[in-house]
């Protein structure tokens, strides 16, 4: 029995380092689209920066289906399709937050924990943004619940504190948009992040600085 269960094992090891492998390559592919989006949302130029996002979401396209079940890069496809439907605007933008809400919930199914808590965050974001029934699905109670989720899993988060203060700024909540914009901007600092972190927290500043006028 002994002898079987190591020619199985021989057998499978191959298959389990390819595996590995793959998942190595999914994650360099993974991060290599984090970083395209820190520079293209944060520092390329706002006259340009709508086209590059949608270069950049062509490529995360690519890496979902390069990756399938796997969380992280359809997280990352998702926030990508939800900048650049920031960035187009108006009613042609819903069909982009739509898709980018569907994979966010693809990705809860495959590993809901999966960046963090980002997978919350921005859905909390997306309900806190997008515009309510009859035109889309915004919703702020639902905002308020996904945030909340993603605050739990990372309490000192920059992203989780910053679009927990933007939805409470959005809800006239003053002071408590304040604390948690304070946060945002005393967040640690994320390795390899540099750009989003001074982008993140430069918008933290400037909500901390319109909620302190309205106290």
């Amino acid at each position: 029995m002994k002898r079987a269960l190591f020619a199985l094992t021989v057998i499978v090891a191959p298959m389990a380092a390819a595996s590995v492998a793959h998942a190595d390559a999914c994650d360099d592919r993974t991060r290599g689209l984090q970083q395209s989006w820190d520079h293209v949302n944060f520092e390329v130029a706002q006259t340009v920066r709508a086209a590059e996002m949608a270069r950049l979401n062509a490529q995360a396209d690519a890496v979902v289906a390069q990756c399938p079940n796997r969380a992280e890069p359809l997280v990352w496809s998702a926030i990508i399709t939800a900048s650049e439907a920031g960035l187009r605007g108006g009613l042609g933008a819903l069909g982009l937050v739509r898709e980018a809400r569907t994979r966010l919930e693809q990705a809860e199914r495959i590993n809901p924990r999966a960046l963090n808590g980002s997978i919350y965050v921005s859905l909390g974001s997306l309900y806190a943004q997008v515009p309510g029934a009859p035109i889309g699905f915004g919703n702020r109670r639902r905002a308020r619940e996904y945030l909340q989720r993603g605050l739990a899993m990372a309490p000192n988060d920059i992203d989780a504190n910053f679009f927990m203060g933007d939805l409470l700024v959005r809800e006239r909540d003053w002071t408590g948009a304040a604390r948690y914009l304070q946060k945002a901007i005393d967040a640690p600092a994320r390795p390899g992040r540099a750009a989003a972190d001074r982008g993140r927290k430069a918008e933290a500043r400037a909500l901390l600085a319109r909620a302190q006028q309205q106290r």
